[in-house]
């Protein structure tokens, strides 16, 4: 039996959703078909930030699982809200791409000129950047790859910032003039890491897609997500974290910036990856005392 998955329909979804079925087929025999679905936060022209975040695209796709439509279904990580949804289970995250954050253009972040455009739809990495470049402009942008990329060669931008993992499966890594280390530029939690979800009554399903489960990256991102859920950050506010699980230990970094890009708490902490979510919790604890949440808190109106 053919087992249907759901993924939005720009080129980076069905990309890695085709990674993932590819994958299934290759360690299980199974057929798995795409089914692709248009989301809201795929055809309306607000930013995202407006539309409530990158929420707006899971929420089409467990409408489909909730219809029967499709099996289970492929997200970006980073698109997942944090707050977990009963109906639904996270029964696969393969092993992270990329995490890191890249800057496409010409020219190196250091060399573009001041007052030079530079295109991002997310407030974390626009407040991250400007702690670095007060003096560059920077161009609120939505819409897919692409398009975004567009914008450069057209001259309309002079750089644009998109995440490393989705440039490459797309293969358009030729056009990346720097890849942020996390020191620069933290990332958004759980980026590079994508989600299999399906209803969390279809147990057979859960113990057929947990064959491409990753222990250490769902240690590592499970600590990532929790810290953004415990500074109760919405999608809006810039909260960057990374977390990596040699097997050992998990070391767990994070981030807060204000929206202006002077004032930032970051703190890091490791222990054992069985306790990625009290570790994360204490370190987002720790951010509130130091004041993480009156960063969060000025630009929220």
């Amino acid at each position: 039996m053919t087992l249907r998955l759901g993924t939005r329909r720009s080129l980076m979804a069905t990309t890695q959703s085709q990674m993932v079925a590819d994958a299934y087929t290759a360690r299980t025999g199974r057929a798995v078909e795409l089914v692709g679905v248009t989301t809201f936060g795929d055809v309306s022209k607000a930013h995202l930030a407006q539309l409530g975040g990158t929420g707006v695209f899971v929420s089409a796709l467990r409408d489909k699982l909730m219809e029967g439509e499709i099996d289970f279904a492929v997200h970006s990580l980073k698109d997942l809200p944090t707050k977990q949804d009963p109906r639904v289970t996270l029964a696969a995250i393969p092993a992270r791409h990329d995490h890191r954050d890249a800057l496409v253009g010409r020219l190196r972040f250091a060399d573009l000129a001041p007052g030079a455009r530079v295109g991002t739809g997310s407030p974390r990495r626009v407040a991250m950047l400007r702690a670095m470049r007060p003096d560059l402009e920077y161009v609120p942008i939505r819409g897919n790859a692409d398009t975004r990329i567009g914008k450069v060669t057209s001259g309309e931008l002079d750089a644009v910032v998109l995440a490393s993992a989705g440039l490459t499966r797309i293969s358009r890594t030729s056009e990346i003039a720097q890849i942020f280390e996390v020191e620069e530029l933290m990332p958004a939690p759980g980026q590079g890491a994508l989600a299999v979800e399906c209803l969390s009554d279809r147990d057979d399903l859960i113990d057929f897609l947990a064959v491409l489960d990753d222990p250490r990256t769902r240690s590592a991102v499970t600590a990532e997500r929790e810290v953004l859920a415990a500074l109760e950050a919405g999608c809006s506010a810039p909260v960057g974290a990374f977390a990596h699980d040699d097997g050992q230990t998990l070391n767990l970094t994070a981030l807060v910036v204000a929206l202006d890009g002077r004032r930032a708490v970051r703190k890091s902490t490791a222990g054992s990856p069985s306790e990625a979510v009290s570790l994360a919790r204490t370190l987002a604890d720790e951010m509130i005392s130091e004041g993480a949440d009156r960063l969060m808190g000025e630009h929220s109106h």
